[in-house]
């Protein structure tokens, strides 16, 4: 990359593709330690995305963006930059070159952005993003026609991951296809006496229990198996399938613990695992995944072949189950099963909680992100549209919400827990759920799943039937609102919330 909206890129130096080793070791010399793990653990300034401050640009840049553009090429001019080569996704077609340029005294970076991505091939980049984490100003510039991406004023390493991860679902819309912020696995379970494979794709904002659930055994013994396969984007093509995007997971720590999650402890173990803003006695090395005062948004890069039940494989050949995974804690069961215009709506309304991966100060607070993806460039409607036209020509996916919630409130309702959770998600591949029509929402709701005491998740249990048809009413004129903001939307999706 020579020029950049015909303005020189000249850094006064580029090291060109340093190796793990030297990159780690620059690590530690810019404040890294080692854990009693033998693992790199490092501290950054900014310790989440800085969704608010990122502005996507399509077409020529105003004058304003011009003029910063040229600030930064003139600070660069002084600066020595390294240069790091990747590749994104393995299937045919599919495959990304990926370059990131940070400036120099933050080999952190590179380095676990490298370990997150397969081996460069040796190609002209598709995509690159340029760093400069010490800018004075905090912005994400991203501009999808060229496949660049501007970070200033961040040093943490998600935004580099999401810069590259951005640009890889605006181009998969480009050609039809439609990047999605969901994780992949495969369920190996009996059913009918057979033993088969199930693809499923699970939807859900950082922090609400997406990598946790997509990284579990479920408990199953042999041979009935899981096989883990994506964490964080999959780009689902039109017919049913899903293409794999990274080599790593990025998972976060509060609270990493065995028993609940006994893959992502093991991994973050490993000596391959880079800590994040994890509290680590820098003279000991002792590791407390319980502590929050750095942050409640502790991270690991984990590599995925140090978590088990994983493969050499991150594609998916077949999808059979899509779970939106959502956490309210009013009156929606653990899981409820959509038709596929619900389940565009659901889609589009996106519905979670703001966790402190996105943005700490409102963490807790409702929130819809389309997609549950807040990298989302372009059209909201057209992906909304995009989504049920797969879901229309692929009838054999059936999907899902999956509450990880509170059902009956936070005070005095019942907590969905991961072990309920895992084991609705077992039950959904073996069909062995049994299933009403809810007559107000119109999707089905669960009268039975095996190993899960579902008299424990009813809402008439804590609301009287006033409180329940209020609530019920007020959601409703909600979600009809908020799918009314976008023009051009299917009808079908707007029309199955109203009736």
């Amino acid at each position: 990359m020579k020029k950049i909206f015909g303005r020189p890129f000249q850094p006064k130096k580029i090291v060109d593709n340093p190796s793990d080793e030297s990159l780690r070791t620059w690590a530690l010399e810019h404040g890294g330690v080692i854990t009693e793990f033998g693992n790199l653990s490092v501290v950054t300034q900014v310790r989440h995305r800085m969704a608010r401050l990122t502005e996507v640009i399509m077409g020529e840049p105003e004058p304003d963006d011009l003029e910063l553009v040229d600030n930064i090429l003139g600070y660069l001019k002084d600066k020595e930059m390294l240069m790091l080569d990747r590749t994104m996704c393995m299937a045919p077609g599919f495959k990304k070159s990926c370059r990131l340029y940070v400036t120099d005294q933050y080999a952190r970076l590179p380095l676990m952005w490298g370990n997150t991505m397969f081996p460069s091939e040796g190609k002209e980049p598709d995509f690159v993003t340029i760093a400069v984490p010490e800018w004075p100003e905090k912005k994400v510039l991203v501009f999808p026609e060229m496949g660049m991406t501007i970070v200033l004023g961040s040093d943490y390493k998600g935004e580099q991951k999401k810069a590259m991860l951005r640009q890889v679902m605006y181009w998969a819309k480009t050609e039809g296809n439609l990047g999605l912020h969901a994780a992949g696995k495969i369920l190996r379970v009996k059913r009918n006496g057979k033993l088969k494979d199930f693809g499923f794709l699970l939807f859900g904002l950082s922090g609400t229990g997406k990598t946790s659930l997509s990284c579990h055994s479920h408990w199953l013994g042999f041979p009935e198996t899981v096989v883990i396969r994506q964490d964080d984007v999959v780009i689902l093509k039109k017919d049913g399938t899903a293409v794999g995007t990274e080599d790593s997971f990025y998972i976060k720590t509060d609270g990493l613990e065995p028993s609940s999650q006994p893959l992502l402890y093991a991994a973050a173990l490993s000596p391959r695992a880079i800590l994040e803003n994890v509290c680590v006695n820098p003279k000991t090395g002792k590791v407390d995944f319980f502590n929050d005062d750095l942050t409640s948004n502790g991270r690991a890069m984990v590599k995925r072949r140090d978590i088990a039940f994983t493969d050499d494989q991150v594609d998916i050949g077949k999808i059979d189950f899509i779970l939106f995974i959502t956490r309210r804690n009013d009156i929606l069961h653990p899981v409820v099963r959509l038709t596929p215009e619900w389940a565009a709506a659901a889609f589009m309304l996106g519905e979670s909680v703001e966790t402190s991966a996105g943005d700490p100060s409102a963490a807790g607070k409702p929130l819809r992100v389309v997609g549950t993806n807040p990298f989302i460039v372009g059209s909201h409607t057209e992906e909304g549209n995009m989504f049920l036209d797969i879901l229309r020509h692929n009838p054999g996916i059936q999907c899902f919400i999956l509450n990880t919630g509170n059902v009956g409130g936070m005070e005095r309702g019942q907590k969905i827990k991961v072990r309920d959770s895992v084991k609705i998600i077992e039950m959904i591949a073996k069909d062995k759920i049994s299933w009403q029509k809810d007559d107000y929402w119109g999707y089905e709701v669960p009268t039975e799943i095996p190993g899960v005491e579902l008299e424990r998740f009813q809402p008439e249990n804590y609301y009287s039937d006033e409180q329940m048809e209020r609530l019920s009413a007020e959601l409703k004129q909600q979600r009809v609102d908020w799918l009314s903001q976008f023009p051009n939307l299917d009808k079908s999706i707007l029309k199955t919330i109203e009736e």
